[in-house]
């Protein structure tokens, strides 16, 4: 792999906008990039599940990606998400991800027709890594919502075997034995990145050093704060600021989560995303108008 390093600190799960027409608005996408790079974002993490990923088509995701990779201009790392139900649409995304200059890629588990076992999904990402051979390969571990729960640890060891390119997992799932058990394997060899916002605490203690998250969008200052304290042992303050990031969501599960809760407060902070699309019903002006007042409870604009 060319020039890797391992990630430390944020990576922002980014959101895909769109114009009133449910249309690609790339040009959000700069001035989206400028609040990342003064957030002291380490990544963006691109067309990932916050990027509504799997309701776009393979060109829109290429378009997307391209325009991050742009709009970063070396200023943080650029991650895409390459994931898919059809191995030759994840194929295509993967080469065309290290042809656009991304910095890594990262995939899903299949979600329809769902692997059996470690070794169906070890053989389901060889050629989608390979396609992208020169950059770092992260597995993608959220069985919450591609049903998809065999054993990480096992996966690593397994797929090391065969992807020579597999750095790690990102791992978006609250066992967090499962992920002390990646975390130690061959005396940390493979890298964990912590994919539950509201318990970064937790995964930091286990010795995670890099989270990826869909809150870190707008709520930069809660979680760069949490990494500078427990890098300090200062837990009282991480214990804080941690239940303030718990407060935020806990308010974004009313509207419909991380996506759809989460891009309603990315307008409310100046970045217009527009509307998820479909499954998701649009975002009403009398749900704005709650959702600000809420936010407003918690101080979240302060």
């Amino acid at each position: 792999m060319k020039n890797y390093q391992r990630l430390k600190g944020m990576v922002a799960a980014t959101f895909t906008p769109f114009d009133a027409n449910g249309e690609l608005n790339l040009s959000v996408i700069p001035h989206y990039a400028d609040l990342m790079a003064a957030a002291g974002m380490t990544g963006v993490f691109v067309c990932g599940t916050t990027g509504e990923s799997l309701s776009l088509t393979v060109e829109e995701r290429k378009s997307v990606l391209e325009a991050w990779v742009k709009a970063a201009d070396g200023r943080f790392k650029v991650i895409a998400h390459v994931g898919a139900n059809a191995i030759r649409e994840g194929i295509e995304l993967a080469a065309h991800a290290q042809q656009a200059g991304a910095d890594a890629v990262s995939a899903m588990a299949p979600s329809f027709f769902k692997p059996a076992s470690v070794k169906d999904l070890v053989d389901f990402f060889v050629p989608i890594a390979s396609a992208a051979s020169e950059l770092p390969f992260y597995y993608y571990n959220m069985p919450s919502m591609t049903g998809v729960s065999l054993p990480v640890a096992e996966f690593l060891l397994e797929g090391k075997k065969a992807i020579p390119n597999l750095a790690g997992t990102k791992f978006t799932h609250n066992n967090l034995m499962e992920m002390k058990d990646c975390l130690a394997l061959n005396n940390g060899e493979f890298e964990v990145l912590h994919g539950y916002d509201e318990i970064l605490t937790a995964g930091l203690a286990l010795g995670a050093v890099a989270g990826v998250g869909s809150t870190y969008n707008y709520c930069s200052d809660i979680y760069n704060g949490i990494f500078k304290a427990m890098e300090t042992n200062d837990l009282a303050t991480a214990r804080l600021l941690q239940q303030q990031s718990v407060n935020v969501v806990k308010v974004i599960i009313k509207y419909g989560g991380g996506v759809r809760g989460g891009k309603a407060i990315m307008k409310l902070i100046g970045i217009d995303c527009g509307d998820c699309r479909k499954p998701f019903t649009p975002f009403s002006e009398e749900e704005y108008k709650n959702l600000k007042t809420e936010l407003e409870s918690i101080h979240f604009f302060n």
